[in-house]
């Protein structure tokens, strides 16, 4: 008669065995996580690919699986950062049925909330070189992003135009709604309001603005909004 007794205890020794030789299978999210913890904890970047994955127990080739070089994975979390808002979006079921100026409302005070919940870490690397232009260069994927959704919100608007000289030139406005994000970034990023409700203000102001022109309504939303930015010492050039 087979001892069933001593199969069963084989196979607990031997499933116990897979559980300590298995090695859990990293994502990118894993991975984009653990950079942020190294850089908040250390203070820098890591020093090379090797050291950053010897540090978090994991091979080369599971870095490279992912990202290319740590610029690489720089830009991903950015864009990281915009998937989780546009998905944040898309929960409300009535999002698409929104105004478009209420779309670019909830686009902005979600993607600041999710940047206020990551800040230690943005902060970091908006300020880690002297040179701006050298922070500024992990956003090139997220601005293509945010002028894809802008562009989606102008052709959209578009479409209820009858005359083509009353049409906005898609590429300008886009790139206009990417000038004005980095001012709102700018801006966040020096703001100390309580709960940066500041940073709020500045958004809804400057949506109000954009979406003025839109609408080639007068410009005293423009104006309201230079007032404000000028009594906040809004100072991009400072940047």
């Amino acid at each position: 008669m087979v001892n069933i007794i001593y199969i069963y205890s084989n196979i607990k020794e031997y499933m116990a065995t897979v559980k300590k030789t298995t090695k859990k299978k990293l994502t990118a999210t894993d991975i984009i996580s653990e950079y942020m913890d190294y850089v908040l904890e250390h203070g820098k970047t890591p020093p090379t690919i090797y050291k950053f994955c010897k540090d978090i127990k994991c091979t080369e080739a599971d870095f490279y699986q992912f990202f290319g070089s740590f610029e690489g994975l720089k830009k991903h979390i950015w864009v990281a950062l915009y998937d989780s808002t546009v998905a944040t979006l898309h929960k409300d079921k009535d999002f698409e049925n929104y105004p478009n100026k209420d779309k670019m409302l909830s686009f902005l005070f979600t993607m600041f909330g999710n940047l206020t919940a990551n800040r230690s870490y943005v902060l970091f690397v908006l300020q880690e070189h002297s040179a701006p232009l050298k922070n500024m260069a992990q956003l090139k994927e997220l601005r293509t992003k945010v002028r894809q959704f802008a562009t989606s919100l102008i052709e959209e608007g578009n479409e209820n135009k009858s005359y083509k000289i009353t049409k906005n030139p898609v590429q300008l406005f886009s790139e206009g709604a990417w000038v004005q994000f980095l001012l709102l970034l700018k801006y966040w990023m020096n703001d100390n309001s309580p709960g940066f409700e500041k940073t709020d203000v500045a958004i809804e102001k400057s949506v109000k603005a954009i979406f003025d022109v839109f609408e080639t309504t007068p410009l005293e939303s423009i104006i309201d909004l230079g007032k404000f930015l000028v009594k906040e010492n809004f100072a991009f050039a400072k940047a």
